[in-house]
């Protein structure tokens, strides 16, 4: 994708046209399978209420889950870009996280709700019309493997949410594929219970990953260190560097899914240059472990301050 033109010449400048690359990159991939799935997600609806079927509708349920995360994650990116105000010094990159977080509740409470339903429609089993839910889920099907497809052109390595997204669209393409299951058997065996089953197990996907969503999301809204950042392995690189006796009230955590954050104190004997010491601290956390945020406090030996509230 037209990017090369910063490869050749300039060098110095091509990290942050990157970086500002992907973002439009991924803001484009996440609006079009947004409307992608928005839109048909009604289309669903309707149509699992004209043909009675449930999985049809826990499909669509999986799809507002997904619409909605992708929309969130949409407005996340744009949210993420305003400035950083006196009040929000972070500006608003952890909305993204919080998104992330009232999206994995949902996807629970939805869970559940589908639940019930099938439980009662395997008691009592209704009739559904099979051919209008076969053709619904083959075009639900052929929707999301747009949906995936087009996310998979976004940089899904990098940003959390277009991994969540990519990773709730995956969900839905088995959601319709189950659904296309159960109006073929429906269709040749008249076996109604099809549909209640094929839904729970959509349900079932959906749980997974409600719990996957809120776990990491709650995690980093409780300033937890990231699941790649090892903080002994942080506190040893640190050690190992000549001319630091101890570290101590080192926190590491995430301001938002990729950018990690690190504040310590190190403590050093009075003769060592405190600013090429600093520059070492940063090329290391750098090149070691891609924390690019930092603060770092040099407290001398001879006056120590110790443990994880030093003033």
């Amino acid at each position: 994708m037209g990017h090369s033109h910063s490869h050749g010449h300039n060098h110095g400048h091509s990290h942050g046209h990157g970086h500002h690359h992907h973002s439009t990159n991924n803001k484009q991939a996440l609006k079009l399978s947004f409307m992608l799935i928005a839109t048909y997600m009604v289309v669903e609806v309707v149509g699992g209420i004209l043909t009675n079927s449930l999985a049809l509708l826990s499909d669509a349920g999986h799809m507002l889950s997904d619409a909605a995360a992708l929309g969130l994650s949409y407005l996340a990116l744009k949210f993420g870009e305003k400035e950083a105000t006196l009040s929000k010094t972070f500006g608003y990159k952890r909305f993204e996280i919080l998104a992330a977080f009232i999206n994995g509740l949902t996807l629970l409470a939805i869970s559940v709700y589908i639940f019930i339903e099938a439980y009662k429609r395997i008691m009592t089993p209704p009739e559904i019309m099979s051919i209008g839910m076969l053709i619904v889920s083959v075009i639900g099907l052929l929707v999301n493997i747009g949906a995936a497809y087009i996310l998979m052109r976004g940089d899904k390595d990098e940003n959390l949410n277009v991994r969540s997204a990519f990773l709730h669209v995956l969900g839905d393409l088995l959601g319709s594929v189950g659904a296309i299951a159960a109006a073929l058997m429906i269709m040749f065996f008249g076996w109604n219970l099809a549909d209640p089953i094929a839904s729970v197990i959509v349900a079932i996907l959906i749980i997974i990953s409600g719990i996957r969503v809120t776990k990491d999301s709650f995690h980093i809204l409780m300033e937890g260190a990231p699941e790649n950042i090892n903080v002994l392995q942080v506190r040893e690189a640190l050690l190992s560097l000549p001319g630091i006796d101890d570290v101590h009230d080192l926190h590491v955590w995430a301001i938002t899914s990729d950018f990690p954050a690190l504040s310590c104190h190190v403590v050093t004997s009075p003769d060592i240059e405190g600013q090429p010491l600093l520059k070492e601290i940063q090329k290391k956390l750098h090149d070691d472990f891609h924390i690019e945020h930092t603060t770092i406090q040099i407290d001398f030996s001879d006056y120590p301050c110790k443990g994880d509230h030093c003033n």
